[in-house]
């Protein structure tokens, strides 16, 4: 198989995992992955995760040209914001996922980073998480709101909607979706409760020993 056959393949089969394990539902949800020549490949418009056909999956050139494959998400202004913005960016996922879009409706969360301290391993992950405002499901606004944190954060949170995570592989992108939607699920179950959250001095720890952006 070419270098885009084989990378329709895997996205395929972590949209699949991550569409049987619930973490979205329906025809929620997007992936793209950009190769090594600088094209990408983006799942199409109105596809459901658990059900792709690896050869409709979009190739697109490095301008947004249509190679092959059906016409991508209507998302595609949200991912390019992140290429464009953090060089290192291999792949974005954005999902739908329940616990997550459920924090985000909280009144009271601090909008500079929606995730509390909960576990070493979400600041390893993911660093601070910025919540968005609400945004029509396509509005090219979207990724101007990404353009405007100047690539300060890999993971994002659209109010109302859903989150965001730019990682360096696909492989790093969902383990770090997956992190932010189990931190989001633990912090809805501590709601109420007076957790011991890591302290400052914890954090810290984690940021220096990982090298963690936490700014």
């Amino acid at each position: 198989m070419t270098n885009v056959s084989k990378a329709r393949e895997q996205i395929a089969m972590m949209a699949k995992s991550i569409f049987d394990r619930g973490l979205t539902h329906g025809s929620t949800g997007n992936i793209s992955m950009r190769l090594d020549d600088g094209t990408l490949l983006v799942t199409p418009t109105g596809s459901s995760m658990g059900f792709l056909d690896p050869g409709r999956i979009s190739h697109l050139s490095g301008t947004g040209e249509l190679l092959s494959g059906d016409n991508p998400t209507k998302e595609m202004p949200l991912h390019a914001a992140f290429y464009e913005t953090r060089a290192a960016t291999g792949a974005v996922v954005h999902l739908h996922a329940c616990h997550s879009v459920a924090l985000s409706l909280f009144p009271d969360i601090d909008p500079d980073n929606v995730l509390p301290p909960l576990t070493a391993y979400g600041i390893m992950q993911l660093g601070k998480v910025q919540l968005l405002p609400f945004f029509v499901p396509g509005d090219p606004a979207m990724g101007n709101a990404v353009r405007g944190l100047a690539g300060k954060r890999s993971a994002v949170l659209l109010a109302n909607h859903g989150p965001v995570v730019a990682g360096k592989d696909l492989e790093a992108a969902v383990y770090a979706m997956e992190e932010l939607e189990a931190t989001a699920r633990l912090a809805l179950l501590l709601r109420g409760v007076a957790a011991n959250a890591l302290n400052t001095d914890q954090i810290a720890q984690i940021v220096t020993r990982f090298d963690v952006d936490w700014t």
